[in-house]
Formats: structure tokens, C-alpha cells, sequence
């Protein structure tokens, strides 16, 4: 499904705990399960999220555009109905789903809380995944670093918190630096841009009531537990509009060109992201996290641009690196990221007397990467692109023009 860094099984991270500080909340037994078994280092559950979370959305832009599999609502149901097989599954074999025992489900919260959290789940991710056929991976992810800005309005918006001047100013950096990379787009479709704001008001609405929902006393789920009753709603809501919307014009094959075995496969990698996110919360810091999360979102940029030839303009760099930074200021606050950077600069002043050698290899490899992108992709290109037509063309009218003065000129068996 989409991407994105937004729901459980969209490929986005779960770095909005400084917007909601009760999500995901991870159920005492399970801890204190996690405890008794041998335990790995942080980094390995850091570089299994990253590379699981960017792997969904690079496949889900692969399927949908590549292979032009232009029907993003039957794969997100799709997607769905493979995670409600698996949870019901694990529910039964495994112990990973034992957290659902804490929560007092019936009818009536049913009703109130899980379906209509699961139809605007629903809505999230079919917005993202229309987002994939207008644009570029490069810049949803830009786009995307909007919604905590947009967690944080929906959250005032319900009451959930009391709105603050001074963190809205803070957050106002990152509408700035998204603004100019929406202004520095080369191919910006309105379209796509409306399903990318759609979804992302889609998701604040549905973490604002997911918070609220996880706030009660009766309520206690890790992202796991949350989509075994989620993913039934979502599958049917999805499956209802796939119905109507797409299973009419879809053919065997489109199926046969992405192949059976690849939407199996992005399928099992869409769940496997959300079994990680229950492994990696409760295994870093809110500093770990947020400071990944900007690494993953830098990475699918990258990837975009070396796999699809994605064209990211000077100005989009600039308003990206401004809507990062002040992602990473708003997560931390202004205290952590001093403190953070006092640390770094310590660090980096140790290791240049320690390990001179080692310093003065970074500090050649920084200013390479800074003068390349100063000449690469910053300076103007004046010499003009070759067009064969267009030097045919040229070539043409200067053989007839001399032809009718009469004179001659090289002959050319090209033409």
C-alpha cells in the first residue's frame, strides 16, 4: 500500500510520539516477554524498519507506475485482506497477538471506535496509493513531512490538545520548506497533489482518534494488535470500492504482467513492516527514531532520483532541508538539539586528534560531495541537449539552401 511514512501498512515510520504520546502504547506483557528473550542491538531493528518501510513504498510505486497496474484501491484491499489472514493466524499460533486478551472488545466499541477509525484508515491509504500515479517518490516524501503539522491542527481541532502559538510557529518551518519544494517541482500534477493532501488529512484524522481511542482505561494495543481489528474493515471498505471502482476495467493481464508472485510478495513485505514496528518501538529513543526516519525519507529521495530519474531542482533541495530541519527541531525541541549538537561537536573535535587520518578522510569526502553538487546539480547545464531530429532538420534546410544557390556541400549518405 502507500506509502507512505502514515498507517501501519503504508511504509511510514512511527515517529509521532511527541504529537501523541500514547501511540503506539506497547502492552506491559509484552515487554516484560521481551525481557526473558536474548536481545539484539537497536540498529539491527532500526535497519530492518528502514529498509521494510522504503522497500513497501518503492515496490508500491514500482507496481503501480512501472508496471502501470493503474489500480492502487484493489491493491491496498489486497494488501488488507493479506494482513487479516496473517493476524488471524498468528492470533492462533503465536503469542504476538496476545495483547488483544487486555482489550474489552464488544459490539458497541466495535461500532463507535474500530469502524469508523478502520473507513478513514481506509480512505489514507487509498489516497496515497493515488498519489503514486501523478507523482514522483522524491516528492511525496516531501510532501509528507506536513503531517505532523497536520496531526498537531486535527489534535486541536478534537480537543485532544490545547493549541500552542509558540509549537505552531515552530512547526511553520516545515509548511515553509514544503511549500518551496512544491514550488521547485518540475513535474507538479495538481491531481496527485490533492490525493497526497487528502491523505495526509485522512491520516491526522485517523492518529488523533487512534490517540484518543488508546487514552481510555479499556484500550491498550501495539500497532500488531491494532491492525488484527482494523484490517477486516479496511479489507471489506476496500474491497466494497474496488468493486465499483476497479475490478470492471482490471483484466488477467494486468494481473500476469506485474506477476502473482510479486503482489504475494509486496504483500508479505507490507506485513512484515508491521510486525517490525512492534519489535523496534520500545527499543530506541524518540531521538533514534526521528533522526532514522529522517535518514529513510532522505534515502527514498536518492532512490528515486537513481531509480526513476526523478529530477529534484535546487529549490526543492533547499525547501527540503528547511522542512527536515524543522521536523528534527519540533521532535526534539530546542534544548535535545542543542544538547545533540554540543555532543556531535565534541565528538568531532576528539576524533580529529584521535584519528587524524580517519577525520581527514570525512572532511575530503564532505567537501567532494559539496563541490559536486555545487557543479552536478546546482550549476546551470549551457551546453544545449543533442536532439538527432532536430540536427537532421538542420541539416536538411542547410542542403536545400545550398542546393538552390548552387553550391554543394559535403554529401552525407545519413540522409
Amino acid at each position: 500500500m502507500s506509502a507512505d511514512d502514515r498507517g501501519l501498512d503504508s511504509g511510514d515510520d512511527p515517529r509521532l510520539e511527541k504529537i501523541e504520546p500514547s501511540l503506539p502504547r506497547v502492552i506491559q506483557d509484552v515487554k516484560e516477554e521481551d525481557t526473558d528473550s536474548p536481545a539484539l542491538h537497536p540498529s539491527v531493528y532500526v535497519v530492518i524498519w528502514i529498509s521494510l518501510s522504503s522497500s513497501v513504498i518503492l515496490f508500491n510505486k514500482w507496481i503501480l507506475d512501472s508496471q502501470e497496474f493503474r489500480y492502487p484501491v484493489l491493491l491496498t484491499a489486497w494488501h488488507l485482506f493479506f494482513a487479516t489472514v496473517m493476524t488471524q493466524i498468528m492470533a492462533r499460533t503465536t503469542t504476538l497477538l496476545d495483547g488483544r486478551k487486555n482489550v474489552r472488545m464488544n459490539t458497541r466499541m466495535y461500532i463507535r471506535t474500530i469502524l469508523p477509525i478502520g473507513i478513514v484508515y481506509s480512505l489514507s491509504l487509498i489516497c496515497g496509493n493515488l498519489t503514486y500515479l501523478y507523482l514522483s517518490v522524491a516528492f511525496i516524501q516531501m510532501l509528507k513531512a506536513t503531517t505532523p503539522v497536520a496531526v498537531l491542527i486535527t489534535g486541536w481541532f478534537f480537543g485532544v490538545q490545547k493549541p500552542n502559538m509558540r509549537v505552531l510557529f515552530n512547526v511553520s518551518f516545515i509548511v515553509i520548506g514544503v511549500v518551496l519544494a512544491s514550488f521547485g517541482e518540475i513535474k507538479f500534477v495538481m491531481l496527485g497533489f490533492l490525493f497526497q493532501c487528502g491523505g495526509i488529512m485522512f491520516e491526522a484524522v485517523r492518529l488523533v482518534m487512534v490517540q484518543r481511542l488508546l487514552n481510555s482505561p479499556d484500550s491498550k494495543m501495539d500497532p500488531l494488535v491494532s491492525l488484527y481489528y482494523f484490517a477486516p474493515v479496511c479489507t471489506v471498505f476496500n474491497g466494497l470500492i474496488a468493486l465499483a471502482w476497479e475490478v470492471p476495467k482490471v483484466s488477467m493481464e494486468d494481473v500476469h504482467k506485474v506477476g502473482l508472485h510479486n503482489f504475494a510478495l509486496n504483500a508479505m513485505v507490507a506485513f512484515a513492516l508491521n510486525v517490525s514496528v512492534v519489535f523496534l518501538i520500545g527499543k530506541t529513543s524518540s531521538l533514534v527514531l526521528t533522526l532514522c526516519g529522517v535518514l529513510k525519507d532522505i534515502l527514498l529521495v536518492v532512490a528515486s532520483m537513481m531509480i526513476w530519474g526523478t529530477i529534484v531542482t535546487p529549490l526543492q533541495f533547499i525547501g527540503y532541508a528547511i522542512a527536515l530541519g524543522g521536523l528534527v527541531y519540533y521532535k526534539l525541541g530546542g534544548e535535545q538539539v542543542r544538547t545533540h549538537l554540543e555532543m556531535a561537536s565534541q565528538r568531532w573535535r576528539s576524533m580529529s586528534s584521535r584519528r587524524p587520518f580517519l577525520w581527514r578522510m570525512l572532511m575530503f569526502i564532505i567537501a567532494f560531495c559539496i563541490v559536486y553538487a555545487l557543479v552536478d546539480v546546482l550549476a546551470p547545464s549551457y551546453a544545449p541537449k543533442y536532439d538527432p531530429e532536430r540536427v537532421s532538420a538542420a541539416y536538411l534546410a542547410a542542403k536545400e539552401r545550398y542546393k538552390n544557390g548552387g553550391a554543394n556541400i559535403p554529401k552525407d549518405n545519413r540522409f
